[in-house]
């Protein structure tokens, strides 16, 4: 059954990292994280509840550059510089 909470996952075992995209689409990365909480994760008949409960507040952290797409409004001047705007992803 798909998640409400996680898009995808994804294991790395030589690196025990985590990276967990959110159906919010911010993606973090957990470090350190053992193979058997992996393999808890992949079980769980919910892997929100797992992840709050096993995995949340318990292991390193870096969040990942949002993959969601830029406003599409121009952007506006600062003060003393130009603004830059990043370009829409399809």
């Amino acid at each position: 059954m798909p998640s409400t909470v996680i898009r995808s996952y994804r294991y790395d075992p030589q690196r025990r990292e985590l990276a967990i995209v959110f159906q919010t689409r911010r993606a973090y990365t957990y470090s350190e994280l053992p193979a058997e909480t992996y393999a808890g994760l992949k079980a769980a008949s919910s892997k929100g509840e797992f992840f709050n409960r096993h995995i949340r507040g318990k292991f390193a952290f870096t969040r990942e550059a949002d993959d969601l797409p830029s406003d599409p409004r121009p952007a506006k001047a600062t003060k003393g510089r130009r603004a830059e705007r990043r370009p829409l992803r399809a």
